[in-house]
């Protein structure tokens, strides 16, 4: 894959000339692929719009990330701004390169969200999304071209998984006892904690390379690449999302009808539950390199995926912003 590496360099100083006008609405649309973007969308999908739809923009979300961070250990391909000091870091990251996160998250969410639309024009504005997002990778100098084609593949994969599968799983676990189903989310999520750790066992030792630290160095950060946290992150929330949804369940399941205000009313009240939970817990737990940190971080996120599909539908319910099932 070498000779990947000049030419993907040539391609983004190519692109990169067209312009620093273009800065602005790349990083737009870089920010409509990231994690944070699809955790804000998530909860408004499932509290306010379609609650199946969001919990499977949250499942297909959390096993892209999983699935992308294995890749970029598994190949430890480089950024295009850290081997070239020709390409302008108009972004930074830490990560490794290959295949790109974003162009994978944008298949795979958007796509998964144009299927529950069940419209033509829905799945047109999913791939220009998809593209865009992947082309703003290019500009910004964060990723080499086949980094984005990679990712592309990758979600259009995980998409096709999801939509030949979801249903006859989530028949399958409805079958389930509350208890089983609680038991399968675990050893579910503990699978990806082990997944991470044999990932980054595999790079242990790892230094970054000399020859691109100097260009690495002008966003200011020095990368770290090998870590075992975007995989603790994932385990954590989709084991909360999980129970969360199984709980609801169980007591009749969450449907996001209402009237407008009161469905606005649910999301304004959902995200403080996110914030005091994600923010105000990641300042009170440890945030160091080992055991008792890493537990607590599965944790932190276990708490907020249960928040989101359990907690604060039971809290909707109490207040009357959303009607209860009739059993």
């Amino acid at each position: 894959m070498d000779f990947l590496v000049p030419f993907g360099v040539n391609w983004i100083i190519a692109i990169q000339s067209l312009g620093a006008w273009l800065e602005a609405p790349m990083e737009f649309f870089s920010f409509l692929g990231t994690e944070n973007f699809f955790f804000l969308v998530l909860p408004l999908i499932y509290w306010c719009v379609d609650a199946n739809l969001g919990i499977r923009v949250g499942f297909i979300l959390l096993t892209s990330n999983v699935v992308n961070n294995i890749f970029k250990l598994m190949f430890a391909g480089p950024r295009p701004y850290w081997v070239s000091d020709k390409v302008m870091p108009y972004s930074a990251e830490s990560s490794f390169g290959v295949p790109s996160g974003h162009a994978q998250h944008a298949v795979g969410v958007w796509g998964i969200i144009a299927s529950g639309v069940r419209k033509q024009w829905a799945w047109g504005v999913a791939f220009a999304l998809a593209f865009l997002i992947g082309f703003s990778r290019w500009y910004l100098g964060v990723h080499f071209p086949h980094d984005v084609f990679v990712g592309w593949l990758l979600g259009g994969i995980l998409l096709w998984a999801f939509m030949q599968f979801w249903n006859p799983v989530e028949a399958w676990l409805k079958q389930k006892t509350f208890g089983s189903q609680i038991l399968i989310a675990l050893v579910v999520s503990l699978i990806f904690v082990v997944l991470g750790a044999v990932s980054v066992g595999r790079l242990d030792g790892y230094t970054f390379p000399e020859e691109w630290r100097d260009n690495a160095l002008r966003t200011g950060e020095l990368p770290a690449p090998v870590s075992i946290e975007g995989f603790i992150t994932s385990a954590g929330t989709l084991f909360g999302l999980a129970i969360g949804a199984a709980w609801i369940a169980a007591r009749g399941g969450y449907q996001a009808s209402g009237p407008v205000a009161k469905r606005a009313l649910r999301y304004v009240i959902g995200l403080i539950g996110v914030v005091i939970l994600w923010m105000g817990l990641g300042q009170v737990f440890p945030d160091n390199a080992d055991l008792l940190s890493y537990f607590l971080r599965y944790v932190r996120y276990s708490l907020v995926g249960f928040w989101v599909s359990g907690g604060a539908p039971w809290l909707f319910f109490r207040f009357k912003l959303a009607d209860k099932p009739k059993m």
